[in-house]
């Protein structure tokens, strides 16, 4: 797939659930340079990420409908013209499942279900970008991790997150709405929710890196993660959307240098200049649902539609940084109410 894929998306109708987070405003951006009519959908959910400062520069470009997905009348209204639908809206705190599981299930299985129905009664021609993630495969028992390992989470969320995805199998297998789903590993990049460190640690490292604070690693730092810069998630959803060869199937996305908290720390400390690391003992609530080192196997992916991430971390970690330091504010403060202009 060469620049087809991105051809694909002048004029078409896109829509975006959690469109105004982290990884759905950086697809949004592509989005609109592409061309493409362009729908955010977004619940501004407290401390989900959601802010409008994400979209500054292209607010003009696209359109916002501040919404819950759990609404039918309202589903049934929004996906009913659209051609794409990245589906990003969810709870990704693995935390936050654990102390209010019912939450995480609203969000994780129904929002989901109400999406998908609201597709196959209105627009059953549509096709659908699940945002899944690595957590649904729990602790690994080999490594890299294929998409082949048992699906065994760890946490809420993860099991969540699983019947989510499997929901939207079930209805490309069965009901001919075509989706699939891309199981994410830890994205990180410009736009990320840093205010507090429930929504993964990377984006909380890089806050504490930019104040010169203390950047605590559990335990020895050995464990390993691999990691994803924004821009090559989002265009993974961008080769996903514009290809049938991914319909009904799941496949990782993740990062090609594996790397432990302690390295990774230390490579973040050196970029930003500042910051500094300590050792503690892990919290027994984290420690309990840790999965333990995890990287993926991607190239499941990589044969069906051509991805490849393309920067590298330390570069990745670079822009992010500078990213930051021209717009600390808006990411420390309570995010900006809708403008009166929203849909």
């Amino acid at each position: 797939m060469t620049r087809a894929y991105l051809d694909f998306y002048r004029g078409r109708r896109v829509m975006i659930t959690g469109g105004l987070g982290f990884i759905g405003s950086n697809l949004a951006r592509s989005l609109a340079d592409l061309g493409a009519d362009v729908l955010l959908m977004d619940s501004l959910i407290p401390d989900s990420g959601a802010n409008f400062f994400n979209i500054d520069g292209i607010a003009d470009r696209l359109r916002v409908n501040i919404a819950d997905v759990r609404q039918e009348s309202t589903m049934n209204h929004l996906v009913r013209d659209r051609e794409v639908i990245f589906n990003l809206a969810g709870q990704v705190s693995h935390i936050d499942s654990m102390r209010d599981p019912y939450t995480d299930l609203e969000i994780n299985c129904r929002s989901q279900l109400s999406i998908l129905e609201a597709c196959r009664k209105n627009n059953p021609d549509v096709k659908v970008v699940f945002a899944g993630t690595r957590q649904v495969y729990g602790k690994p028992d080999s490594l890299p991790v294929t998409e082949d390992h048992l699906v065994r989470p760890t946490d809420v969320n993860g099991i969540n997150k699983a019947a989510g995805e499997n929901y939207h199998l079930l209805y490309n297998n069965v009901f001919n709405v075509r989706a699939c789903s891309l199981r994410l590993t830890n994205v990180y990049g410009p736009r990320q929710l840093i205010r507090h460190n429930r929504q993964g640690f990377i984006g909380w490292f890089i806050r504490l890196a930019l104040e010169n604070e203390e950047i605590q690693i559990f335990g020895d730092g050995s464990q390993v993660r691999d990691f994803v810069y924004v821009d090559d998630a989002a265009d993974a959803f961008l080769r996903a959307g514009a290809s049938d060869a991914v319909n009904g199937k799941v496949f990782n996305v993740g990062g090609t240098e594996p790397i432990s908290h302690s390295d990774l720390v230390k490579v973040l400390i050196d970029v930003a200049g500042a910051g500094r690391a300590r050792y503690v003992l892990w919290p027994p609530e984290k420690k309990v649902i840790d999965i333990g080192s995890f990287y993926a196997d991607s190239s499941r992916f990589r044969q069906a539609v051509g991805w490849e991430p393309r920067v590298p971390l330390r570069a990745g970690l670079t822009k992010t940084i500078e990213y930051y330091r021209a717009h600390l504010s808006a990411y420390l403060d309570e995010p900006a109410p809708a403008p009166s202009t929203v849909a």
